[in-house]
């Protein structure tokens, strides 16, 4: 064996541990409620819409980087972090975190159901049964973590190529978006909120710090591959989003109106078949489950993770519960009655609701607890950046309340 063989095997490992991460929280982020809301927010908005993208990209590096850097100093998980910073605060945490986790989780596997009845014709419920019994069969399996990271990376990978086509071919007004990407002709919060708790809100900031622990990259020796892996999670995301954004604007700008609001309302289907036909709609369902059949792994996974704030838990019995998770998201999606599109849309504003709990509670532990990330001194314009966008996440959550929950006719 060479001398540089096993130096070459371990940076191979690393390299796979922070790619695992990275498409975890990019493929649980780029789920079916990302792709309806972008679809949603794209009719209504128009172009202005670049610009809700842009500073959800700005406000999710922000949230991430710091969350992903303590979560690594730390060595905990972020329940654990939580209530050593502050007692008790763990166990809310966790809760909200795992409440949000379950709501998505309906979202993605009603996202599956969707994307199986365009691909195949099924009706959207069997469909959603179906892809969850394939999520539950990747944690009952004996190589649980390779089959969860190796599905990930190629699925994530499929979801951008096919969008990628679709953005091509419907020749959107790439000279306006560019503009009003930086001036706007309007600017809607409820909008930013939505997408910003679609990309790091809930359980999805997590759940790649949380496989980085899992996979030990943790410690003030891996903080410098920790940011750049932070960083490219939501880089995944961001052109994922904007490109989705072209796809479905050149159809709007074309004059097509998209269904919005009744109850086979499927925004981003219909986009995609103006765009390019029957051929659409089956890329379109291709998309659209392979982001909900990861996204529904990825929720499960890391909304299970925040379990340990109540009790220890082996890598076998989470992967058990993981399974129950599914279970009960399954069943509370076959039991419902509020229109996909209209769910979809709303768990990702649920879960910008509850960021900014978790961000405040990340933020303390870099001003005032060093003693947690091991007398670790954290970076302060990082701290300032994540205090302002802390502040920026509370408001925008108050402003926000009302509209989002209207998304469910409430």
């Amino acid at each position: 064996m060479s001398a540089t063989a096993v130096p070459t095997a371990a940076n191979a490992t690393l390299r796979g541990g922070f790619l695992a991460a990275i498409f975890l929280m990019a493929t649980s982020a780029i789920g079916p409620g990302f792709i309806t809301q972008t679809a949603t927010f794209t009719a209504k908005l128009g172009a202005a819409f670049a610009f809700a993208i842009l500073a959800s990209i700005l406000i999710d590096f922000v949230v991430q980087l710091n969350i992903w850097r303590i979560t690594a100093l730390t060595r905990r998980n972020a329940s654990e972090t939580a209530n050593a910073a502050i007692p008790g605060s763990g166990y809310l945490l966790a809760v909200l975190v795992m409440v949000g986790g379950l709501a998505f989780n309906v979202g993605n596997i009603a996202g599956a159901g969707l994307g199986m009845n365009a691909m195949f014709g099924l009706d959207p419920k069997i469909g959603g049964a179906i892809s969850a019994l394939l999520a539950i069969g990747v944690f009952l399996s004996k190589r649980a973590g390779l089959l969860l990271d190796r599905s990930l990376i190629g699925l994530g990978i499929l979801m951008i190529a096919m969008t990628l086509i679709v953005a091509v071919t419907s020749n959107p007004p790439v000279g306006e978006a560019l503009r009003q990407t930086i001036f706007p002709a309007m600017i809607d919060f409820p909008t930013i909120t939505t997408i910003v708790g679609g990309t790091v809100g809930g359980y999805i900031t997590y759940s790649g710090a949380h496989r980085l622990l899992d996979k030990g990259l943790v410690g003030e020796e891996n903080l410098a591959a920790v940011t750049k892996a932070s960083l490219t999670g939501i880089a995944v995301t961001g052109v994922m989003r904007f490109v989705l954004f072209l796809a479905i604007l050149g159809v709007v700008a074309s004059g097509v109106t998209l269904d919005l609001s009744s109850q086979a309302a499927n925004p981003a289907g219909q986009a995609f078949a103006f765009a390019l036909g029957d051929l659409g709609m089956r890329i379109f369902g291709v998309v659209l489950w392979a982001a909900a059949i990861t996204s529904v792994i990825g929720a499960a996974y890391t909304s299970v993770s925040f379990l340990v704030a109540f009790m220890p838990m082996p890598e076998r019995s989470r992967n058990i519960a993981t399974v129950i998770f599914i279970a009960v998201s399954l069943a509370v999606f076959l039991s419902i009655g509020t229109a996909p599109a209209a769910l979809l849309v709303f768990v990702g504003g649920f879960n910008g609701l509850i960021l900014p709990i978790g961000l405040t509670i990340f933020t303390y532990v870099g001003f005032a607890r060093p003693d947690l990330m091991g007398g670790h001194r954290y970076n302060r314009p990082l701290l300032i950046l994540s205090a302002i966008v802390c502040a920026l996440t509370w408001y925008m959550g108050y402003r926000s309340i009302g509209p989002i929950f209207a998304f469910l006719g409430l």
